[in-house]
């Protein structure tokens, strides 16, 4: 499937991270596994599982407790392309604007014909958050972390955070451009080829409850921690209707939450949206994270 390479994170933060700089410094490593909590400390390209794609990288701050909360960035590119490299302009945002949290920028494996995305990329989220949970005394961290996705990412996230999170230790989860709900009408009524191929993943003939196995509208309860959600009135690939039901049923469930809906913005957005989209998601990662 080609889908639509619309790296919205890459081109979204660009803007807000020319001036940053990454200040990490990975001397800080001492000896007995473990490391000097007063210092910044970096470590690219941990390996969690015997898969290529199976990395993701660490930044920890300075200054940090057992108490300090991670931030799971997950990436988008229809469940099938991306990296973790395309969320490293918002991992320099967090990292200089909200510098007492630490970050995992992970990569997952990639779907492919023989290769389905479920639940094989959420099986790769578990792992690296049992990784995580193992490091946590050598890494000086919590067991309490949020998600912050994009596109399909944003779609694992939610589906991992609603259907997933057994012990509870998601505080937030942050949602731009996902999909939310493949039993939705519009997607399964499309004529779009792009947004055929894109739902075929899933399965050509896949069954209703599956479907909604996979969907986070039809997982989330009223136990779900906040969610901020983000979407594009314009958007090719995520109807409208994807964020503007979630966002219903958190309003039922009475779960708290905080909804965007930028009218004339497609799968991703610049400008006074962008700056717009980073406020929000700041005071929401300091309020609940």
């Amino acid at each position: 499937m080609k889908i639509l390479k619309l790296f919205f994170v890459s081109t979204l933060f660009f803007v807000l991270c020319m001036s940053c700089s990454n200040d990490t410094d990975d001397s800080s490593e001492i000896s007995n596994n473990t490391f000097d909590t007063s210092k910044v400390y970096e470590e690219l390209n941990i390996s969690y599982g015997t898969d290529e794609r199976q990395k993701f990288d660490l930044y920890l701050p300075a200054n940090r407790t057992s108490a300090t909360k991670t931030v799971i960035l997950i990436h988008g590119g229809g469940w099938t392309s991306g990296s973790k490299d395309d969320m490293d302009a918002i991992k320099l945002l967090v990292a200089q604007e909200i510098p007492d949290i630490a970050i995992v920028n992970m990569n997952y494996r990639l779907a492919d014909a023989n290769n389905p995305p479920y639940p094989m990329q959420i099986d790769d989220i578990t792992t690296v958050i049992d990784f995580l949970k193992e490091n946590k005394t050598k890494y000086t961290i919590s067991e309490d972390i949020g998600f912050i996705g994009t596109s399909a990412g944003a779609h694992l996230s939610l589906l991992w955070t609603y259907a997933f999170d057994t012990n509870n230790k998601v505080d937030m989860v942050c949602s731009i451009v996902g999909p939310t709900n493949f039993t939705d009408p519009v997607y399964l009524n499309n004529t779009d080829p792009i947004v055929s191929n894109l739902l075929e993943l899933f399965g050509v003939e896949a069954n209703t409850s599956f479907l909604e196995e996979v969907s986070p509208f039809h997982q989330v309860k009223n136990t779900a921690p906040p969610t901020i959600l983000f979407y594009g009135g314009q958007d090719p690939l995520i109807p409208t209707s994807q964020g503007i039901d979630l966002r219903d049923k958190l309003q039922t469930l009475n779960v708290t939450h905080q909804f965007t809906l930028y009218e004339n913005a497609g799968h991703g957005w610049v400008g006074l949206e962008l700056l717009d989209t980073w406020s929000k998601l700041k005071v929401f990662l300091e309020t609940y994270l």
